[in-house]
This record gives structure tokens, C-alpha cells and sequence, in this order.
């Protein structure tokens, strides 16, 4: 099997450890089931091990001193859940919860804050029709000699045998009545994708790489300082099976695509014959690793950080080649602003290269 990323025993090695191991190891038993000490517990725990305070400028320190005065021992179970989500939200990250049974503390303004710019409904109905297939999470057909593919999750799994499916029905190809199917590009739509699993964005891009290129670096927290990190690890992608995908590619992207959408946009970025086109990206850019409370209460925070080759850390999202919204006046006639941009970017690529051939 053709190696996707470098360092992938590693990545799964420590990945295990986090997710997997046994409660002794994410309990630290120096603190007791009270109030006072679930919150030093949270507290410390991200203090050492949380990765972007110095990214977005959050002084910890103030945040525990704005939020101690509000602990006492006897406090109410749901009093106290509502500090301890205070606090954690201050970290304004989407990979930062806090459960407790009866509620999960959140901080989704990386969506919630922005235009969605995404619309179902105008895609099923004017866009897909009732002719387009579904090919495991893939929904996708061909319009007017684009091909277009919606990826609703990254948690929907998908395989080499699906992947080399679908960029070989968006290729022009000779069938065999040897009239020539021609396809100009394809359209790759994650927009309201939230993220999921790193493997399937693995099984996807190298099929699109157009040679082995460098795509970003990772770093991991190795001390309880704010600035205690591994040095860079580099992560590479290569083409992988038996062809890979050459014609123009434009990925569409809103404020709602997160987590290992963010790392599928930020590589796919790398690669020649791919534009992205829409909003940034909402981010969430570190693994998140989860932990427990004394009190059984579980959490989960950001322990990595993911850098391009540039330098630009890709936690508060990736930016666009092109940014498009979606008009109104587009979406009153039943248009995707986005998706009419991107099918003339390749309806324009594909006449320029027609004209240097001729």
C-alpha cells in the first residue's frame, strides 16, 4: 500500500493513547470530587496542555481569576457546569466542549457568527434533479459537462474503489461506441461539512496530487509551558492509485466546514488544477484529546497545531482563492451563487486550454 502521510504510525500511535486509553490515565487523582477541585482540575489541565493561547492573545491566568471567586464548595451541579462553560468558552474554539449528562458546552461561533451560505434545497432541487446518484456518501452527477459532488461529512466513510470511481466518471474518456464523453472539470462541494475522520480526507486528496508535495507541518504539546511544543513535523501527500484526477477542480467552502474539512481544503489548496471558492473555512486546526473531571464530567481540548508551508496556522480556518457569497437575488431565482461561479471558471479553463491545443 502506497504511503499518504508521513509519520502515520505516529499520528495513529498517539492518536490511540489519546482517544483509548483507560480512565487512570485522564483522571488526575491528585484532585477530589468537590467544587473547588474540578475546577483547578479543568483549570490546570488545559493551562498545560491547550495550544492556541498565544494565537488568539487569552490571558489564562485572567480567565482563572475572573472565574474562582464564582466556586464554593456545595455549589450546585448545574452552577458550577455553568462556570466551568464560561470559562472554556473564553478559548473560542469549536474542539473545546464540556459534557455533563445534561448539557455540552459549546462555542460555535466560528459558524454562527458568519452568512451560511449554503442552501439544500436549491442544490436537490435545481442542481441534482432526481437524476444523480448516490455513491456511498457521495452525492454527485454530471450537469452540463461538470461534474459536481457533494461530501456531507467526513465521519461517512469512503474507499479507494469509490474514490477512483468518481474522478473516473468526471474525466472525459472514449467509450465504446468511441464517441468521446467529454467532462471539463468537477465541482467538490464541503460546504456544511463539520469534519470527522483524518483517514478518509487521506483516501481522498492523493488522488487528486499531482506529485509529492509538502502540505503542512504539525507540532504537539510536550510541556506544561504555553510554548512547549515538538519541533515541526512534516506531512507530505502523493499521488496514489492508479491515476489521479488532473482537470480543473473547484472546492466550495463556508464559515461551516471544520476540523478535517479545514484539513481537506488546506492540502487540496496545494495542488495546481485546484481553486477553492466561497468563505474561509471555520478552522479547528488541533486534534482535540478528551479528559475527565473528578467528578465523571468529560472534556475535550485542542492539544496539536497544524501550520502551512507558509507559516499561517490553519486553527482560525483557511481562506479562499476566490471569495463568493451567496446573492439574493440568486437564491430568490433558485441559484447557488457559488456553484454558477464555479461552473464558469470551468467552462473558462476549459476553453482556454481547447484554444492553446488548436
Amino acid at each position: 500500500m502506497t504511503k499518504i502521510f508521513s509519520h502515520t504510525l505516529l499520528v495513529s500511535s498517539i492518536a490511540f493513547l489519546l482517544f483509548s486509553s483507560c480512565e487512570e490515565v485522564l483522571i488526575n487523582e491528585e484532585y477530589e470530587d468537590n467544587a473547588v477541585d474540578v475546577f483547578n482540575s479543568l483549570w490546570t489541565t488545559v493551562d498545560e496542555n491547550y495550544t492556541f493561547f498565544a494565537l488568539k492573545g487569552i490571558d489564562w491566568d485572567q480567565v482563572y481569576t475572573a472565574n474562582r471567586p464564582r466556586i464554593e464548595n456545595g455549589m450546585r451541579r448545574d452552577s458550577l457546569f455553568n462556570v466551568l462553560s464560561d470559562m472554556l468558552f473564553v478559548l473560542r474554539d469549536g474542539h473545546v466542549n464540556l459534557s455533563a449528562g445534561f448539557d455540552l458546552a459549546r462555542n460555535w461561533q466560528w459558524y454562527l457568527d458568519y452568512p451560511p451560505n449554503f442552501e439544500w434545497d436549491i442544490i436537490e432541487r435545481n442542481y441534482l434533479g432526481d437524476e444523480y446518484e448516490i455513491s456511498g456518501p457521495f452525492y454527485n452527477r454530471v450537469i452540463d459537462s461538470i461534474g459536481y459532488v457533494y461530501y456531507e461529512s467526513f465521519e461517512d466513510d469512503v474507499s479507494d474503489n469509490l474514490v477512483q470511481y468518481l474522478i473516473s466518471k468526471f474525466s472525459s474518456r472514449i467509450v465504446n461506441d468511441n464517441d468521446t464523453i467529454i467532462v471539463k472539470g468537477m465541482v467538490f462541494d464541503v460546504r456544511d461539512n463539520g469534519g470527522g475522520k483524518l483517514r478518509n480526507v487521506e483516501d481522498i486528496v492523493g488522488r487528486f496530487a499531482d506529485t509529492t508535495r509538502l502540505v503542512h507541518y504539525w507540532q504537539y504539546k510536550d510541556g506544561p509551558a504555553h510554548n512547549d511544543f515538538t519541533d515541526r513535523i512534516a506531512k507530505y501527500v502523493e499521488p496514489t492509485g492508479d491515476f489521479q484526477y488532473r482537470s480543473p477542480v473547484v472546492i466550495l467552502t463556508n464559515r461551516s466546514c471544520y476540523s478535517a474539512t479545514n484539513f481537506f481544503v488546506q492540502i487540496m489548496k496545494n495542488f495546481p488544477n485546484v481553486l477553492v471558492l466561497g468563505d474561509s473555512t471555520g478552522g479547528g486546526g488541533g486534534l482535540p484529546i478528551n479528559r475527565e473531571l473528578p467528578n465523571g464530567w468529560r472534556y475535550r481540548f485542542s492539544s496539536t497545531v497544524t501550520t502551512t508551508v507558509g507559516g499561517e496556522n490553519i486553527e482560525v480556518g483557511v481562506a479562499p482563492d476566490l471569495r463568493v457569497d451567496l446573492q439574493p437575488e440568486d437564491l430568490r431565482n433558485g441559484r447557488d451563487t457559488m456553484i454558477e461561479r464555479a461552473f464558469d471558471i470551468i467552462n473558462e479553463a476549459y476553453e482556454r486550454r481547447r484554444q492553446q491545443q488548436n
